[in-house]
């Protein structure tokens, strides 16, 4: 039974969306992809907005039959919205993802998180045998951190012993808490915990693993070595 007034069927974006016409070519390019009977992973931002918007017109005019695991909430609302039915890792895992990235280095490798999910996204990476990371031509750098910083999400009551040691372990630039926009205080993630912002001069290729070892951390947005392939228009 549907609700009389269903407010996720007013949803939308709610934010300008920067570089549109690049990242609908790779939105398309997504959706063109789609197979009928597939669970798809399904990763946040914008550009994964927009191929989740393509795919939907897609199982509308073809009648698909898709699942979709997802990593945030809007994502999750989305889905319903278009009547694309969610599943979780509890009772399966992906047939292949699709997520974006703030940085990509030459390499492959990524930082995420821009959106706090990067707990959820790299769950859902790990768990998929193919991850395709959609993206514009603007998140190609020649080294990761050249333009954001790696978030790390931390236990609330371990933060001042995260700060520290992450100042001890790699000696980051500046380290600083993520406070929200729209509310006052800090950034709550979809599980509750707070983000610290990770600014480096240098990324070495330990950080990921040293970074996951402290007591406290959740999870970073560094995605060193990950099998993933790049889409971009």
């Amino acid at each position: 039974m549907k609700w009389n007034y269903n407010i996720i069927d007013n949803l939308d974006w709610g934010k300008n969306i920067t570089r549109l016409e690049e990242k609908e070519k790779v939105a398309n390019a997504i959706a063109a992809m789609v197979k009928n009977g597939e669970c798809l992973g399904i990763g946040s931002g914008s550009t994964s907005y927009l191929a989740l918007m393509k795919i939907a017109e897609r199982v509308k005019k073809e009648n698909l039959q898709i699942r979709a695991i997802t990593t945030s909430l809007e994502i999750t609302m989305a889905c319903g919205r278009l009547e694309i039915p969610t599943a979780g890792l509890e009772t399966g895992r992906p047939d292949w993802t699709f997520d974006g990235a703030d940085e990509i280095d030459p390499n492959f490798s990524l930082i995420k998180g821009r959106g706090g999910a990067m707990f959820k996204e790299k769950l859902l990476i790990n768990s998929s045998p193919k991850t395709f990371i959609i993206a514009d031509r603007s998140k190609m750098v020649s080294r990761l951190g050249m333009n954001f910083p790696v978030p790390v999400e931390v236990f609330p009551q371990a933060l001042s012993y995260v700060a520290h040691a992450l100042k001890m372990e790699l000696n980051p630039r500046e380290i600083k808490l993520r406070m929200a926009e729209g509310k006052d205080g800090p950034l709550i993630t979809e599980n509750g915990n707070l983000v610290l912002d990770v600014w480096f001069d240098f990324i070495p290729n330990h950080a990921e693993k040293t970074i996951k070892h402290i007591t406290g951390v959740i999870e970073s947005g560094l995605f060193i070595g990950y099998n993933v392939e790049i889409l971009n228009p």
